[in-house]
């Protein structure tokens, strides 16, 4: 079994009482709503990847105003010749407020749309585990920087 760490952070950004959103694209061709954010690339620091991947994900130019908290996956995942991926996220997740640019949709990415939801509508929308996690951190703001998790388990799909 292959050990593979991914570390992400994303943005949690409310304003008017609508929450900013990218629609991810799974590899199956899936689409689920999930903040706007991505990985982190070698030797860049976390605030910089947020601000680069809200950019790219939505057009806006963000600035982090808090860390709201951390949550970490681990999946299981097959690979290729019958091999298996202990896979782990670590996602890191500031609140931030746009501070520039347009609403516009990625293009080549791993998302395709972009929009501002009511946050009273999210709870319909198709979307993953981290929406939520995102947003219980933003209206909790607990000291550990963690939600507690029902069980030993974790929910929903990891995004890419």
């Amino acid at each position: 079994m292959n050990a593979e760490l991914r570390v992400a952070a994303y943005a949690v950004c409310v304003r008017e009482e609508k929450v900013l959103l990218a629609r991810w694209v799974a590899r199956d061709g899936a689409k689920r709503w999930t903040l706007p954010g991505g990985g982190l690339e070698h030797g860049e620091d976390p605030l910089e990847t947020v601000v680069r991947e809200v950019d790219e994900e939505t057009g806006y130019t963000v600035e982090p105003v808090q860390l709201l908290g951390l949550d970490s996956i681990r999946r299981r995942y097959p690979r290729r010749l019958g091999t298996f991926a202990d896979f782990q996220g670590l996602r890191i997740v500031y609140e931030a407020k746009v501070t520039g640019g347009e609403l516009r949709h990625e293009t080549g990415g791993s998302t395709d749309l972009a929009a501002w939801h009511p946050l009273e509508s999210v709870s319909g929308l198709d979307r993953v585990e981290l929406v939520d996690t995102g947003l219980e951190l933003w209206r909790t703001r607990p000291a550990t920087g963690r939600v507690a998790q029902p069980g030993s388990g974790r929910r929903g799909q990891s995004e890419d």
